[in-house]
């Protein structure tokens, strides 16, 4: 907690290293600390003391937002879903435009989410990932995959598709999207639209139904 000084003002927490103010909510300048740091160092290297004093306050302060290092792990994978999650809802109601842009759409901008500032989809690959706690982030990831699949079920090569033909489509559309987490890691300099875009058109061809139909 902040003091008051002589002149009645709350002094606000010391800031590491001098770090300026980033106008951020104590929440959220904590889950950017622990994104840069678990992605730059490493989850299993780095302790919440260091993302408390990477967002410039005290470990204690940590405490009261955060129980720990899995809860700022789990808010920050939920993060690079729930997004996607809200626009494929938005795109399932859209019965105006064709299944084919809105997949098209979907995969666009879940590219683009996953290679945002600090490439955050690659903490999926971490081994903790798979632990019960994590079960939010399962359960979401889930609801987008199957929003994935009704969309392409709504295309035209998908309408003819059987249950088993629709799975594996819906398997290989998904698994592209997020195998993007590799490539960006490896070369993070690529321009993330051009190459959302490439990708949004390859999950069209495997779906059968050709690049971004929107395009013209």
């Amino acid at each position: 907690m902040g003091t008051v000084g002589t002149t009645g003002r709350r002094v606000g927490r010391p800031r590491a290293d001098q770090r300026p103010d980033s106008g951020l909510a104590v929440r959220d300048e904590l889950l950017a600390a622990a994104a840069e740091l678990f992605t730059t160092r490493g989850y299993a290297a780095t302790t919440t003391r260091a993302v408390a004093e990477r967002a410039g306050m005290r470990q204690a302060t940590m405490y009261h937002y955060f129980t720990g290092k899995e809860e700022l792990l789990a808010q920050l994978l939920e993060s690079t879903v729930t997004p996607s999650l809200a626009l494929a809802r938005r795109l399932l109601a859209a019965q105006d435009a064709s299944a084919e842009s809105r997949l098209w759409e979907l995969c666009r901008s879940d590219v683009e989410l996953l290679c945002g500032p600090h490439n955050l989809g690659g903490l999926y690959l971490l081994p903790e990932v798979r632990a019960e706690r994590f079960a939010g982030f399962h359960r979401v990831r889930t609801e987008l995959k199957e929003a994935y699949g009704q969309l392409l079920a709504g295309t035209a090569p998908g309408a003819e598709l059987d249950k088993d033909g629709l799975a594996l489509r819906t398997d290989l559309v998904f698994g592209l999207i997020e195998g993007v987490i590799l490539i960006h890691r490896s070369d993070p300099d690529r321009p993330v639209a051009a190459f959302a875009e490439a990708t949004a058109d390859a999950a069209l061809r495997i779906a059968g139904a050709g690049p971004d139909p929107s395009a013209g």
